[in-house]
């Protein structure tokens, strides 16, 4: 397998940005940590041989991205104006330099992929729910979809163009993304064990908001035994992939 370690300048950002890189072509699938994580947890904790097989056969090629939660949803302390705009920035980053980048080196010719756990879940819902012209595939686990969690009761149009719950809530009916959002293969999953009650009410939450608006996805609820931990992450991963690689 090729693997590949990148640092490179992220104007976005205006700092350095890592990532890794694994595999030579196929669907890129941008892949997000959990919480404060780093680019190298998706190999660390053991998750990459689940992609393999996709990755040898030229299917698949993985981008794990970097996250900058301790400068804005962890940063408790400072405050949410600040906080959600410099993960606007981040996400411009993921669109505007990362993504085509990406696209230019697999030469894929459809739509890319993302994937995450726990925040990693949030932001791969977030990055396909706000832009579907790009992205075509999500595989969420063990997400919260709501910036209440971490910003309480604050509310601007930027933090509503990030939260999952209230971008689709507000959606008009006959929106564009609608459509588009239903050629996606959409798959949100969640345990109902321990450590996982905040991620199953959000969860539910975004099951209903897309249901209303007619949306269609895939949303998988595991049992009481399920915990919000990588144990089961490392059940679910190549499960899910290997129905949405088929």
């Amino acid at each position: 397998m090729q693997i590949e370690y990148r640092k490179t300048y992220s104007p976005a950002l205006q700092r350095d940005m890592e990532i890794k890189v694994y595999g030579h072509t196929g669907q890129p699938c941008l892949v997000f940590p959990c919480q404060d994580g780093r680019y190298y947890d998706f190999e660390n904790f053991g998750m990459l041989p689940h992609c393999q097989p996709y990755i040898d056969q030229g299917r698949l090629k993985l981008y794990c991205v970097d996250s900058i939660d301790r400068e804005t949803w962890s940063a408790a302390s400072e405050p949410p104006y600040d906080r959600v705009r410099r993960h606007e920035a981040w996400f411009n980053y993921l669109i505007e330099e990362l993504y085509p980048s990406a696209m230019q080196e697999t030469g894929w010719p459809h739509r890319a992929m993302t994937m995450g756990f726990s925040m990693g879940a949030m932001h791969a819902v977030n990055t396909l729910f706000r832009r579907p012209d790009l992205f075509d595939t999500v595989i969420a686990l063990s997400g919260a979809y709501q910036p209440e969690h971490f910003l309480g009761d604050y509310m601007d149009e930027v933090v509503y163009r990030n939260s999952p719950v209230s971008s689709i809530r507000g959606m008009p009916h006959g929106h564009p993304w609608i459509e588009l959002l239903n050629t996606c293969k959409i798959v949100i999953c969640v345990g109902q064990g321990a450590w996982e009650e905040e991620m199953l009410a959000s969860t539910r939450l975004l099951d209903r908001a897309l249901y209303e608006k007619g949306i269609h996805a895939w949303f998988d609820y595991w049992g009481t035994d399920v915990s919000h931990d990588w144990p089961w992450w490392h059940k679910q991963l190549p499960y899910f992939l290997s129905k949405v690689m088929e």
